[in-house]
């Protein structure tokens, strides 16, 4: 989608925006300044003769107001911001549809499933209170907030975190070191790294000294080269900045830490670090267009798509949302389905169970795979599950 045509009239709606609030600002200025140089005249005057003195300067003020005339000066301007406003949500209609209801079918779904998944996407992001009450309002058992308590250690961890506190995080990599192990993670070794380096920036040679001796020496036989380079910073003491290893002063190390701490508990506890509704979301903003346009072309034809197993278009997600493998049959071009599963033939390759069918004349026969000349019998072959 060319978003050129949205951006320049954005930015055109942006400009008289600016435009009409700085000639709002002048001429609020000069309003101003007239009143208080009225002011000071009339506090001034001391003779008998005042009250004729305060009508006359209250009638140059009011000459004055006149002549500045802040209706008029502000009328071109805020003309042009909305003419320019009125282009833009133009564009933005052109550009995309707002009625996305054809886009969806009337399908059934379990309201309790999805309450759960809103209230855990709430946990997810740390918005206890939000969760609570979403849940609450719900109407949906106490039951439904178990997935808070999982994520409840998480953020108390990630909260210590952000004040540089390491300990909370060190002793749940301690508690559950053999399952980080086994998933092949090294978050324990860099929580111990970081904690070091922080030692090392408070000048203490000999505490980092026995740090490493205590915490970092077991990771020795994996680990080795890089605990030699932690090794080589005992050398800088109180210049590490200044030294070839000052990346590990770098901030950002802080947020790169606690990301993989949060990856590591998501995956500790059989969960993805990501919340399913947000990759759904994500997801479905970037197939929206292309179902839209394609229900247009429907709707055009009179064609109903409500009961179709199978979209006739392909829709393409980028690879972060593909989660599950696809197999598109070599025979019928056709993408494998639950009715038309791929299907292992006695000779290592695959079909589609409906290609299979057919060749076979529904298993009456044997026929010869298309990839290699071996013969193969249908009531052999075996299912696969993608």
């Amino acid at each position: 989608m060319d978003l050129n045509t949205i951006k320049d009239a954005f930015d055109c709606a942006a400009k008289k925006q600016k435009l009409s609030h700085s000639k709002a600002e002048e001429v609020i200025d000069q309003i101003r300044q007239e009143i208080e140089n009225a002011l000071e005249r009339m506090q001034s005057i001391n003779n008998l003769d005042s009250e004729l003195d305060y009508r006359s300067i209250l009638s140059e003020l009011k000459t004055s107001l006149h002549n500045i005339a802040p209706p008029r000066q502000l009328e071109g301007p805020q003309k042009e911001l909305n003419a320019a406003l009125v282009k833009y949500v133009k564009a933005l209609e052109k550009s995309f549809n707002l009625d996305i209801s054809k886009a969806y079918r009337n399908i059934d779904y379990d309201i309790h499933t999805l309450n759960q998944v809103v209230a855990g996407h709430f946990y997810r992001q740390g918005l206890f209170d939000v969760g609570d009450q979403f849940i609450s309002e719900a109407g949906e058992p106490e039951s439904t907030a178990t997935i808070k308590s999982l994520f409840l250690e998480m953020y108390q961890i990630l909260e210590a975190m952000k004040n540089q506190d390491l300990g909370p995080a060190i002793t749940w990599a301690a508690t559950n070191s053999d399952k980080l192990t086994q998933s092949g993670s090294d978050l324990h070794l860099k929580l111990h790294t970081m904690q070091f380096v922080k030692i090392l920036e408070n000048g203490s040679r000999d505490e980092a000294l026995q740090y490493a001796r205590t915490y970092l020496a077991p990771f020795g036989s994996n680990h080795m080269a890089d605990i030699q380079k932690l090794m080589a910073c005992l050398l800088w003491i109180g210049k590490l900045d200044r030294s070839p290893y000052h990346a590990l002063l770098s901030p950002a190390k802080w947020d790169v830490l606690s990301e993989e701490l949060k990856r590591q508990f998501c995956n500790l506890l059989g969960l993805s670090c990501n919340s399913p509704l947000s990759v759904t979301i994500a997801a479905g903003i970037q197939t929206l267009p292309p179902l839209l346009k394609f229900m247009n072309v429907m709707a055009g034809k009179k064609q109903e798509w409500q009961s179709m197993n199978q979209l006739p278009v392909p829709v393409e997600l980028d690879r972060e949302f593909q989660f599950h493998s696809i197999f598109v049959c070599p025979v019928s071009k056709e993408q494998a389905t639950e009715d038309n599963p791929p299907m292992l033939m006695s000779c290592g390759h695959v079909l589609c169970k409906q290609s299979i069918m057919k060749m076979s004349k529904n298993s009456t026969k044997m026929f010869k795979c298309p990839y290699c000349p071996f013969d193969v019998d249908a009531v052999q072959c075996r299912q696969l599950y993608l």
